[in-house]
């Protein structure tokens, strides 16, 4: 009996998974097919840059008319997989694609991962609500849809199914939804690749052994990187404060935000941190005379772009800032450049996002084994040295990075401060045994 009903409940995620990673892998396909040629026609015409602040200013009110509900992003798809009863709005999908190709197309400084993870969880959810599922099911499927958007949007299925249960709760991995979100990220990457979209093929670094003196300077890579996470999400997170209380309109701001990218554009005198930046990051692992200010100049424009309001993501603009600031303290530290450039990418992301397991695997299904054990190391020391904070304020933690009591409830980043630990239980009293 036992076994018969956990051959249905294999069947069931396995039917499951693969449809949620067959819609993930078709919406990633047509999402990277658009992003592509919009980035080639900005490139052909680069006057366009100059629309950004029209492109905010129209997207502003698209989003203000229509996108209520879901201008949460991958923060709104968090909050869903705890606590939501709502269904994510179908029309999830189809705005955020939309608004992330005109903001690339336009020159915004933003990524991919977080339209690929809300067009997931969007078409997650729906299959969801068609097949009435339970609660617990949903959950599971909502972190299979994660999966499934992450991995076949980027190439990488175990990396992308390690993110989906990892990002959700900070220091916890949800082994409950592991079989759909395996099946997921592997289905909507093949998929994905099945239509014709080719992924970005990194350098594989040298071996380098693992020695003592090498522990050392990663363990100061580390702090560096840790540092760079930091501002960049207090500078993300505090620059849209700022926006919201003084620009209420979200129109304007982003129309302000766009004037601001435009202005760094002529002040940086180079289009090299506008849009994704994949050039960047390849330039990275190979030249040893990379200026010293790109990876700060990457992040400002982002910081701008997202701050506003424009749409995207924040892990290929952080995978140019990590490649930079790697290729810098590679060379202060005596590293291999191509070796920094591959462990920055990857331990930036993994810091600011807090999910060093899964940047980790994902590191090694990019560059190859050989980046192992070192980005371990790194992003293990620097998501640990970045706080509890993140780009994702939505991610629950139940215990605190560095151990110590449970908190009282498991509770959003964004709330830690008011959420006190849990007292320790009285010793018992000889009278108790």
């Amino acid at each position: 009996m036992n076994l018969s009903r956990s051959a249905r409940a294999l069947g069931q995620w396995l039917l499951l998974g693969a449809i949620v990673g067959g819609v993930c892998g078709v919406a990633s396909a047509v999402f990277l097919a658009l992003l592509e040629a919009a980035t080639e026609f900005r490139l052909a015409h680069e006057s366009l840059v100059y629309a950004l602040p029209v492109a905010g200013l129209v997207l502003g009110a698209v989003y203000g008319r229509w996108g209520a509900s879901i201008r949460g992003g991958n923060n709104l798809v968090l909050d869903t997989v705890h606590a939501g009863d709502a269904v994510i709005p179908l029309r999830m999908a189809p705005m955020v694609l939309l608004g992330t190709v005109l903001t690339h197309l336009f020159g915004g400084s933003a990524g991919r991962e977080g339209t690929a993870v809300q067009m997931g969880a969007s078409l997650a959810d729906q299959i969801a609500w068609r097949f009435r599922v339970t609660p617990d099911t949903r959950r599971e499927l909502l972190a299979a849809g994660i999966a499934g958007g992450f991995g076949s949007v980027f190439g990488t299925p175990l990396a992308g199914t390690v993110f989906g249960l990892e990002v959700v709760c900070v220091g916890r991995l949800g082994y409950e939804a592991l079989l759909p979100a395996l099946t997921a990220a592997v289905v909507g990457d093949l998929v994905t690749r099945g239509l014709g979209i080719h992924h970005t093929a990194y350098p594989s670094p040298e071996v380098l052994a693992l020695t003592l003196p090498v522990l050392g300077r990663w363990l100061v890579f580390a702090v560096g990187i840790a540092g760079v996470a930091v501002a960049f999400i207090e500078g993300t997170h505090g620059l849209k404060r700022v926006l919201e209380r003084r620009v209420p309109w979200l129109p304007v701001r982003m129309a302000l935000g766009g004037l601001g990218v435009v202005g760094l554009w002529k002040l940086a005198g180079t289009s090299d941190y506008l849009g994704l930046g994949v050039p960047g990051i390849l330039r990275a692992f190979e030249d040893a005379s990379l200026p010293w200010g790109a990876f700060a100049w990457k992040l400002v424009f982002t910081v701008v772009t997202l701050g506003a309001g424009f749409l995207g993501g924040e892990v290929t603009p952080l995978f140019f800032i990590g490649s930079a600031l790697g290729n810098v303290l590679a060379r202060l530290l005596g590293l291999p450049v191509d070796l920094g450039a591959a462990v920055g990418m990857a331990a930036l992301f993994a810091a600011a996002a807090n999910t060093p397991l899964a940047l980790s695997l994902m590191a090694v299904e990019l560059v190859g084994a050989s980046v192992l054990p070192h980005v371990a190391i790194v992003a293990t020391v620097a998501y640990l040295l970045t706080g509890h904070r993140g780009i994702y304020p939505s991610q629950r933690i139940a215990r605190r990075k560095l151990g110590g009591p449970l908190l009282d409830r498991v509770v959003a980043l964004r709330d830690l401060h008011v959420a006190p630990p849990k007292p320790p239980a009285p010793p018992a009293s000889p009278g108790d045994a």
